[in-house]
């Protein structure tokens, strides 16, 4: 892991009683990076090294996949909901020292990167959501495209243990699938990279993964409708950045629609599909670097 990292450093907390391991390096304003299914911290080898130029970045594993922890679901109790999911990485950043901090997340991360914000919004002080609009919209709006292109959402959220038992049948076809047909960026998958997911998608990742989209089809849209009720919206500035050729990029405003849920929202589009910090590096690293550091100058 190290080796798609250098200069990086491992880190770790449980002080939240669920064990998140992540990487550490270079030095300015913190950022936490988060990825998405069915990935791992892995998937930002090609944008964290040139943020640590001018940042302190921290590159971790979500709760259930990775190395870190991968609690047991038990229903009605959220284990894997984007509220416990967020807090275990403010946890994170808070035993490392960063009260305030930048947090951008792709895919899944992205979803507990919003929840982030909205629970903790004295930590927060910008977001960054990569190739997602937010979940509520998402499940409001289903139509045969999202169905066609997400039908894993509705597929990974069936209950009884089915996906788990069918994608352990062959999980590692199962994991490619999840990457063919979704690329359009000039670079190639990196097979350590893809060799790290291969690793860390074993039978606890499998149902922990489950439980999180489980977690994203039932209480987290309870939250989420909470929030619209109250009309509690993210206060802090928004980057919203989405591959140009992916579902998300050719079905919706993106940016339109994070002003739904959000004050100050910028929108950036990159040449790419979903996977966009493996397919248009460079972009990404242009769009997060100055997004990501604090409005008054300070290195919080």
């Amino acid at each position: 892991m190290t080796a798609l990292f250098p200069g990086f450093e491992p880190v770790e907390s449980d002080d939240g009683g669920v064990r998140v391991r992540a990487l550490a390096g270079g030095s300015g304003p913190p950022v936490l990076l988060l990825h998405g299914y069915p990935q791992t911290r892995a998937m930002w080898h090609r944008v964290a090294p040139s943020l640590a130029r001018d940042h302190t970045v921290i590159v971790a594993d979500l709760r259930g996949y990775g190395d870190s922890d991968k609690p047991e679901d038990t229903p009605g109790a959220g284990t894997y909901a984007k509220r416990a999911m967020a807090a275990d990485q403010v946890i994170l950043m808070r035993s490392l020292g960063f009260t305030r901090f930048a947090v951008a997340g792709h895919d899944r991360g992205g979803r507990v990167a919003h929840r982030m914000a909205l629970d903790f919004p004295e930590r927060v002080h910008a977001l960054a959501v990569l190739d997602i609009v937010p979940t509520l919209h998402m499940f409001e709006n289903v139509d045969r495209a999202m169905a066609s292109s997400y039908f894993h959402w509705f597929f990974l959220s069936q209950g009884s243990g089915l996906p788990e038992r069918m994608i352990l049948a062959d999980h590692q076809a199962w994991l490619r699938s999840r990457f063919a047909g979704r690329h359009a960026g000039a670079w190639p998958f990196d097979e350590r990279a893809m060799a790290e997911y291969e690793r860390c998608f074993d039978e606890a990742a499998i149902r922990a993964s489950c439980a999180d989209y489980r977690a994203a089809a039932g209480i987290d849209l309870d939250h989420d409708r909470a929030d619209r009720a109250d009309r509690d919206l993210v206060r802090v500035p928004v980057l919203a950045l989405w591959g140009a050729h992916s579902y998300v990029g050719r079905n919706f405003d993106v940016t339109a629609v994070w002003r739904e849920y959000a004050e100050q929202v910028e929108g950036v589009a990159v040449p790419a599909d979903h996977y966009v910090c493996e397919e248009a590096p460079a972009e990404v690293i242009e769009a997060l670097s100055g997004f990501c550091r604090p409005r008054d100058g300070s290195d919080s």
